[in-house]
């Protein structure tokens, strides 16, 4: 098993990031999070119901798709929920200040965070 908090801390190095964590998207709660400035527990509680009703969605669909992740645009800050592609049930969420971060840049460190991670 990864060393879930040296992993997140290494998407804070990210210009603009807040916080993150990994989320179980079943129960909403957290298995492991780093960063300040916003209640993280609240947010991930949240969030978990959008990914879970975006994967029931997604697989009504049928079309033989998967959900990369979901961007959630505020006016100050980016939302990333990304689905582990190797631990199912389990999400990255990462908060961006929208001023300061890069958004492709962060989902590009979202997405080798993804593949470091294959068990938890």
């Amino acid at each position: 098993m990864a060393d879930l908090s040296l992993i997140l801390n290494n998407v804070l190095e990210l210009d603009g990031a807040i916080s993150a964590a990994l989320v179980d998207s079943h129960s909403g709660m957290l298995l492991a999070s780093v960063g300040r400035g916003i209640d993280i527990e609240i947010a991930a509680a949240g969030s978990s119901q959008l990914v879970r009703a975006e994967m029931k969605t997604a697989s009504l669909l049928r079309n033989n798709d998967e959900i990369i992740d979901i961007l959630i645009t505020l006016k100050k800050q980016y939302h990333i929920l990304r689905p582990l592609s190797k631990v199912s049930g389990i999400f990255i969420y990462l908060v961006l200040d929208s001023s300061r971060g890069n958004l492709a840049l962060a989902r590009r460190k979202v997405s080798d965070i993804d593949g470091l991670i294959d068990s938890i």
